[in-house]
C-alpha cells in the first residue's frame, strides 16, 4: 500500500502544473466535472515563442518546433494525431461560450530566442523564469521558457517538472500593457528523469518496469514535451488561474493533471496504457505530428464524457 501511495505521488509531479498538489486530489472521483470559475480564456490566433534558455542541439529544438506546429490541424499529419489530441480542449471553449462569449483558439509558431551562453547563470528561481518569459512577444502570445539540462530551477524535481502562468508586460506606447500567459518546462535528462520522463525512464517510486523508448529517441526531449503538452492543454483552459480547474487555484488539477500517467486505454498506476509501437525504432508513441514526427501525449479531461481522454 506505501508503495501505491508513493506511485500515485509520483505520477502527479509529471504533470506539476503550479504548486504541490495533496494526495486526496489524485484520487478522488473524476466524474466531477473541472469548474469554470468565469475568468477569460485565450482566444483568436496565439503565437507561441520558444525561449530556448541552455545548450540545446538543433535536432532537439526541432523536435520542440515540429510539435508546436503539429497542434494546428492545417499541418498534414497521420491518424491519430496531436492536432485530434488537442481539439479535446476546444469542448472547454463551447461550453465557456454556452456562459459567456467565448472565440475559438489557434496557435501558431512564433519567434525562437536561443540563449547559449547562461546570461543570468544556471541557477534560476522562479521570478527569474518569468523575466526570461517576457523576452518573447506579450500581445496574443504564451512565451514558453526552455531550460537546459545542466540549469537547475527553484522548485525543479523536487516539487515539480514544469510551470505555467501569467505575467503583466511592460508598457507599451499608449502606456497599455498586457497580461501575457507563460510555461516553463525544464530538460530532466540528468537530475530526474525517474520524475519528469516516465514512462521513457524508470520511476523513482513503484513497479521498475522495463522504460519505453522515446519516440524521437531522446529521453529528456521526450518528458519536456509530455510536460510542455499537459501545460498547454492548462494554459489554454486556465490562463491566468480563473479558468477550469478544480482543487485549490495555487495548486490546480486541470484539462491534462486530472489525468495523471494516463497515456492509452487500459493505463494504470506504473503502466502508461496500450500504445502504439514503432516498428523500426520499437518507440511507444501515441499520436503522429508534423514533418512525420512521433509523440507521446497525455490523456485529457473531456468535459462532454466526463472521464479521460486518450488517442489510442
Amino acid at each position: 500500500m506505501a508503495s501505491f501511495i508513493q506511485l500515485l505521488l509520483f505520477i502527479s509531479l509529471l504533470h506539476f502544473s503550479s504548486a504541490s498538489r495533496k494526495l486526496n486530489e489524485l484520487v478522488q472521483d473524476q466524474a466531477q466535472l473541472l469548474k469554470y470559475h468565469n475568468g477569460p480564456l485565450l482566444s483568436g490566433k496565439i503565437s507561441i515563442n520558444l525561449i530556448w534558455y541552455g545548450k540545446f542541439k538543433p535536432s532537439q529544438r526541432a523536435i520542440v518546433s515540429d510539435f508546436i506546429t503539429s497542434l494546428s490541424a492545417s499541418s498534414p499529419q497521420s491518424q491519430p494525431s496531436v492536432a485530434t489530441w488537442w481539439k479535446t480542449t476546444e469542448k472547454y471553449y463551447h461550453l465557456a461560450s454556452s456562459k459567456k462569449k467565448a472565440a475559438s483558439l489557434s496557435f501558431t509558431m512564433g519567434k525562437q530566442i536561443i540563449d547559449e551562453t547562461y546570461s543570468i547563470g544556471k541557477l534560476l528561481t522562479n521570478q527569474q523564469i518569468v523575466r526570461l518569459a517576457a523576452k518573447g512577444e506579450q500581445k496574443d502570445a504564451i512565451n514558453v521558457v526552455l531550460t537546459a539540462a545542466d540549469v537547475v530551477v527553484e522548485g525543479f524535481c523536487s516539487s515539480k517538472c514544469g510551470t505555467h502562468g501569467s505575467s503583466k508586460g511592460a508598457q507599451v506606447k499608449g502606456g497599455k500593457s498586457y497580461k501575457f500567459a507563460y510555461i516553463w518546462v525544464g530538460n530532466s535528462e540528468t537530475q530526474c528523469p525517474g520524475q519528469c520522463a516516465w514512462p521513457f525512464h524508470q520511476p523513482i517510486y513503484g513497479p521498475q518496469t522495463e522504460p519505453l523508448i522515446a519516440p524521437n529517441n531522446d529521453v529528456g526531449l521526450g518528458g519536456m514535451v509530455i510536460n510542455l503538452a499537459s501545460l498547454l492543454a492548462g494554459t489554454a483552459t486556465n490562463p491566468f488561474g480563473n479558468g477550469y480547474f478544480q482543487g485549490p487555484a495555487e495548486a490546480p488539477l486541470e484539462a491534462a493533471s486530472a489525468c495523471p500517467g494516463v497515456y492509452g486505454k487500459g493505463a494504470y498506476p506504473g503502466y502508461a496504457g496500450n500504445l502504439l509501437v514503432d516498428p523500426t525504432t520499437g518507440a511507444s508513441y501515441n499520436a503522429h505530428g508534423a514533418n512525420s514526427r512521433k509523440y507521446l501525449v497525455p490523456a485529457l479531461y473531456d468535459p462532454a464524457t466526463l472521464t479521460c481522454s486518450t488517442l489510442v
